[in-house]
């Protein structure tokens, strides 16, 4: 609908194409260095602040030299998480917890010898239970040093990792960062060059209603997406190809928009 009616053939903020900025590069440089070490590393953010971008990323540019694997159901049991393991790594997942943690350790010892990288990726690493993460990493202080084990979730990991018990997998830790949100300037070179690349002027956003759109993403990277998405609509829905501070005002009136005190107000 949005194509059709601004005459474009790529879809504008879409998620589908991820193209990373400064600060998201030189994270996912680090960790494609890290990823020869055999270490632990931390990614970490509040929700929308562009973790699943880097994340995406790595999938899309894993070479022949490179095999990632995505856990992202953290919830599971430490036995079902090796069979998922065991399924992402296509060798069988039939029989007790050991045997499947043999299969893994033959075929990360497999990937070595022929030369190539592992990236294991635990999304939402936050939800996973502590005891679960320790018998992961003892698992994998058998595979040979050619993987990297990063664990992406909220900054509350670290309160966690930060327990003394938990000192045994701190120290194994390489790197850690924190993704913060994005000041206005850096929002708006952003949106601009989601524009670009949908083959849209500029000007397809007012000033006024630029200005609104950045105040009210509050620096995250998700909800600039989804409030441009939603003024898209709003301006097909009015047939105005140009999204004035009216169509935004639209979009902002949804409750989920709105802070805790206007809801109360309402009700």
């Amino acid at each position: 609908m949005i194509r059709a009616f601004y005459g474009i053939a790529a879809n504008p903020f879409s998620s589908d194409e991820v193209i990373l900025l400064p600060h998201q590069q030189e994270i996912f440089d680090i960790l494609k260095v890290h990823s020869h070490q055999g270490g632990l590393c931390l990614l970490m953010g509040e929700p929308g602040t562009g973790k699943s971008m880097i994340r995406t990323s790595i999938n899309h540019q894993a070479g022949k030299t490179t095999m990632v694997i995505n856990i992202g159901r953290t919830l599971h049991t430490y036995f079902n998480t090796v069979k998922m393991l065991c399924h992402a790594f296509r060798t069988g997942h039939k029989g007790t917890a050991f045997s499947c943690e043999k299969r893994l350790i033959e075929e990360a010892f497999n990937l070595n010898s022929t030369g190539r990288s592992l990236i294991m990726i635990i999304d939402d690493a936050h939800l996973m239970d502590m005891h679960t993460l320790r018998k992961l990493r003892l698992l994998f202080e058998e595979f040979p040093k050619n993987y990297n084990l990063i664990l992406v979730g909220h900054p509350g990991l670290l309160h966690n990792m930060a327990l003394k018990i938990n000192a045994d997998i701190t120290s194994r830790v390489t790197y850690s960062t924190i993704l913060k949100k994005m000041n206005p300037d850096d929002m708006q070179v952003f949106i601009l060059n989601e524009l670009d690349r949908a083959g849209l002027p500029h000007n397809t956003f007012t000033e006024d209603a630029l200005f609104l759109v950045i105040r009210s993403c509050n620096g995250i990277l998700r909800n600039a997406r989804n409030i441009c998405l939603s003024c898209m609509i709003q301006a097909v829905r009015s047939r105005q190809k140009t999204i004035s501070i009216d169509n935004v005002n639209q979009v902002l009136i949804q409750p989920h928009w709105r802070i805790e005190k206007d809801i109360e107000h309402i009700f």
